[in-house]
């Protein structure tokens, strides 16, 4: 009697080809999940980091016009030059790397503002 129970304790154990099967298709749905997720984070914070750089230069041209009475002239990447050089920018974030690097950049020297479309 003991060994007829063994037995069958034995051929129990484990799991299914098909139990097995669900589990993976359930781990590959989460994956993918968060894999979508997560690019849209790196989205967010590429167009944050955009916006935050041109409230950076924007406050740079209003102490450069504290400084000097009047803003930059020129255009927008001699603006930026110009704050550099004048120690108000630490670097240029139109330099490649930077977030504003590739994007169009409008300067209006009467009113010391940049923009741009993040």
């Amino acid at each position: 009697m003991f060994d007829r129970i063994r037995k069958q304790q034995s051929s129990d154990a484990g799991f299914t080809l098909v139990e097995l099967l669900i589990v993976i298709v359930i781990l590959g749905v989460l994956s993918s999940v968060v894999v979508f997720s997560v690019r849209g984070i790196n989205n967010n914070s590429s167009q944050a980091a955009c916006q935050s750089d041109v409230s950076t230069v924007n406050s740079a041209l209003e102490a450069y016009y504290a400084q000097n009475k009047a803003y930059p002239t020129g255009t927008a990447n001699v603006a930026i030059t110009a704050l550099v050089t004048a120690n108000l920018l630490k670097s240029d974030p139109t330099a490649t790397g930077g977030s504003l690097s590739g994007k169009t950049l409008t300067y209006d020297a009467t009113k010391g503002t940049l923009t741009t479309t993040c």
